[in-house]
């Protein structure tokens, strides 16, 4: 019921949202171009929706922040959205998103809160892997991180996709054997899934990527990537069995794959990372609300 009530505003007529946006964002009814973000108030990590309603019913609008621009979806006829993601990387503060359509133009503010991450230290031995992919497994994951497929495969809270204890949270900053990792934090969840225990699909999707130690995944380890549709997509590390394969379609909760400990490893267990738009953010909202 609860996730059913934040869909409504969004999955109902134009009338409606044209009425929430005035109430938040003071935009007349006449106007051509209602905008609203989702959450208000996000916070690093946060994936931040545009509704976009338009009287334009073939040229999409465009969304903006400064010079970065971000993919833009019809979802029904005069009703567009996007997705802004944000990452531990950013720097908090007042963000102006920009959308552009039909000659008009709305700015918004997005207040980027800041947040804290926990650090962690690890020493990997890099006997079963190694800490720095080889160029082919870095190829293959860059470009399957960068898909944006126009349909949306994915419908309302993606599941859990092992049974397993949660042993490390996303944004994690890590030093490794000593080392702090600039530039780093751990773009996904860990699960601590005993060796053989079924992983299974958040969402539906097509799988896009398996790569495998054989094949010179030696920082990933055995690897599944599943597109979800329009910039969303999953990522799953050191597998010790797929039983996929690049092109089939799975549905929510079917299983795909087994934890393992292949790759640069302290132990087994799953690593589940969801990336927007190519940028790994924070899975919890995505598993909890139905991010649509």
């Amino acid at each position: 019921m609860f996730t059913r009530y934040l869909r409504l505003p969004l999955l109902i007529g134009l009338s409606i949202l044209a009425a929430i946006a005035s109430i938040i964002f003071g935009v007349s009814r006449a106007d051509a171009l209602q905008v609203m973000l989702r959450p208000n108030n996000p916070k690093l990590g946060d994936t931040v929706s545009v509704w976009i309603a338009s009287n334009a019913a073939n040229n999409p609008p465009t969304v903006s922040i400064g010079r970065k621009q971000y993919p833009v979806f019809a979802m029904s006829p005069n009703r567009w959205r996007a997705f802004i993601p944000t990452t531990p990387l950013d720097k908090a503060g007042l963000k102006q998103v920009i959308v552009t359509g039909e000659g008009l133009q709305q700015t918004l503010k997005m207040p980027l809160s800041d947040r804290q991450f926990p650090t962690q230290r690890i020493w990997i031995d890099e006997s079963g892997g190694g800490s720095e992919p080889t160029d082919y497994e870095w190829d293959k994951v860059s470009a399957f991180k960068k898909l944006v497929t126009p349909q949306k495969f994915w419908n309302g809270a993606f599941l859990r996709p092992n049974d397993g204890e949660i042993t490390t949270v996303f944004g994690v900053q890590r030093y490794y054997n000593g080392v702090f990792a600039d530039d780093y934090y751990h773009r996904g969840v860990d699960y601590g899934g005993e060796v053989g225990s079924t992983v299974v699909a958040p969402a539906a999707g097509y799988i896009r990527l398996v790569g495998t130690v054989g094949q010179g995944f030696r920082l990933h380890g055995n690897t599944i990537g599943l597109d979800h549709g329009q910039g969303v997509a999953s990522i799953f590390l050191h597998l010790s069995k797929i039983y996929v394969k690049e092109g089939d379609f799975v549905k929510a909760g079917q299983a795909i794959g087994a934890v393992g400990a292949t790759g640069a490893v302290t132990g087994a267990h799953l690593h589940w990372g969801l990336y927007v738009n190519g940028e790994a953010i924070d899975p919890v909202a995505w598993r909890y609300e139905a991010i649509e």
